[in-house]
């Protein structure tokens, strides 16, 4: 990532950052924050100067409540001025219907889902819904079966979706 980023930062719970600092040590414009998404005082950590932020919500949402999803859109919402985000949710369906393996054996489960981004977008109105992509796309790049899946629309509308919102500063 050298030379692609002013800076990077990496935000987590301690437990989470005390291994991803064995694989991905702080280095250069790479920074580790080991705080929660909804603990505000995680800004206070990061260097910026009113540039354009890109924020990268992955693998979390779906672990949480809407207040939690709330919370934490306006502490980005609060903090930066231009600000990308780029978030994975998870359809209703999925989280009330779908237990995911990776996290069997753990307490984590499913709690909260949207089915599209004109629906993020009413929890978080201080955000414009840009691109939303389902995941099945990425997929057909992996596993050619998914050009044919991906056809349905009930695989599309079920399947994890990155959605982009933006907020511009206000002038």
């Amino acid at each position: 990532m050298k030379g692609k980023y002013l800076h990077w930062y990496n935000i987590d719970l301690p437990e989470t950052m005390k291994i991803r600092r064995q694989f991905l040590p702080e280095t250069g414009p790479i920074y580790q924050i080991s705080k929660s998404a909804m603990d505000d005082s995680y800004v206070d950590d990061i260097d910026y100067h009113c540039e354009n932020v890109l924020v990268i919500i992955e693998g979390l949402t779906m672990y949480l409540y809407e207040k939690d999803i709330r919370k934490m859109f306006s502490i980005i919402d609060k903090s930066f001025q231009e600000v990308t985000v780029m978030v994975e949710t998870m359809s209703p369906f999925v989280v009330n219907h779908v237990k995911e393996k990776s996290i069997e054996g753990s307490n984590a489960k499913f709690t909260w889902g949207v089915k599209n981004g004109t629906e993020l977008q009413r929890i978080v109105p201080g955000f414009s819904v840009q691109q939303e992509v389902s995941l099945v796309e990425g997929m057909k790049e992996l596993m050619p079966v998914y050009c044919v899946i991906g056809k349905f629309p009930a695989v599309r509308n079920i399947s994890n979706k990155i959605i982009v919102l933006e907020k511009r500063g206000r002038y």
